[in-house]
């Protein structure tokens, strides 16, 4: 694709690690397993040293497995998105792109998981996870709804009758106060925290 340049390859998660902190490219795919340190200790230790989110990398996950645990560790340790390894081309170069802008991207089956996740209920959200929301204000706490809910930032400004612009003020907000990388680990907190 004429937008995406290959920057660097990586063996193990280790490895992944020190070409993330070298070449610092837009979006590392990762894979969940790997020799040595997986793919989810790589991403621990990206947001350990302050290589995820906006204005670093973004991480989508890959995998030949769409097992719940996977999901929910991914997208609370900071990924953008999370990709079974049968998504189409067209379903990754778009992950990618999203990626780069900022957005999150799902493949279709974890998007699905999510949401009977989040319909089930499934568990009582943690003192720590509780704790990361006060200091929003009740503004933010509703955006942090409407990005849990899956929508644009163009859908939460219709949704809220107010500008783009404060929107993308909100978001930011939130993702600082709440110590989030992506919108898809602010949407993995609102889940297991708000109703």
């Amino acid at each position: 694709q004429a937008d995406i340049t290959v920057a660097g390859t990586a063996n193990d998660g280790e490895e992944a690690v020190e070409v993330c902190a070298r070449l610092r490219p837009d979006v590392l795919l990762m894979d969940i397993r790997m020799p040595r340190r997986n793919g989810l200790w790589a991403l621990a230790e990206l947001g350990r040293r302050g290589l995820l989110g906006p204005g670093r990398s973004r991480v989508l996950m890959l995998t030949t497995f769409d097992l719940d645990e996977y999901v929910d560790d991914a997208l609370a340790a900071g990924a953008s998105g999370f990709l079974l390894k049968n998504s189409s081309y067209e379903e990754l170069t778009g992950a990618v792109r999203a990626a780069a802008a900022g957005h999150s991207a799902l493949s279709p089956a974890v998007t699905q998981r999510i949401i009977e996740g989040h319909l089930s209920g499934r568990r009582q959200p943690s003192d720590q996870e509780l704790a990361r929301l006060r200091d929003l204000t009740e503004r933010e706490v509703d955006v942090l709804r409407l990005i849990r809910d899956g929508l644009s930032n163009a859908e939460i400004a219709d949704r809220l009758v107010v500008s783009l612009h404060t929107v993308k003020t909100h978001v930011s907000r939130v993702l600082t106060k709440t110590g989030c990388q992506s919108r898809a680990q602010a949407a993995v907190l609102a889940r297991n925290t708000l109703s």
